[in-house]
């Protein structure tokens, strides 16, 4: 939404949170597909077991202190922030997974495409009389 309402002077971040172990029961309600059946076949086929590996595995990945107050704290920084210089997007996430690395190559990418489109004033909210 950022680039559609930038020229009605709506800033908008995206706050992007990992995964939180502490406090939630992300683990276990993760993965499961909402077709019984679908999921009898799979549990009884060549990929037995591989979800509850995957779950495993990837709780291993978390660590102990991601807590979802830290988004909180985040929000909470970003709404203390100056007007029209809060960033795109803000990751909440201990993991590192590269989900950083990755949107940051995406965000680049959209920009230049807007600035070469000539529609680079959609990067940041202005005033609606200030539009083009």
């Amino acid at each position: 939404y950022a680039y559609e309402v930038a020229r009605w002077g709506i800033e908008s971040t995206i706050v992007v949170p990992g995964v939180f172990t502490e406090g939630t029961s992300h683990f276990e309600h993760a993965g499961q597909p909402a077709d019984s059946g679908v999921a009898a076949e799979y549990a009884r086929g060549p990929y037995a077991g591989i979800p509850d590996i995957i779950m495993r595995g990837l709780d291993r990945l978390e660590p102990d202190n991601n807590n979802p107050q830290q988004v909180a704290d985040a929000i909470a920084t970003l709404l203390a922030s100056p007007v029209r210089k809060r960033p795109f997007r803000v990751h909440v996430d201990l993991s590192q997974d590269g989900c950083e690395v990755v949107d940051a190559v995406m965000d680049r990418v959209r920009a230049e495409f807007l600035r070469r489109t000539d529609l680079g004033d959609l990067l940041i909210a202005s005033s609606p009389s200030n539009a083009n």
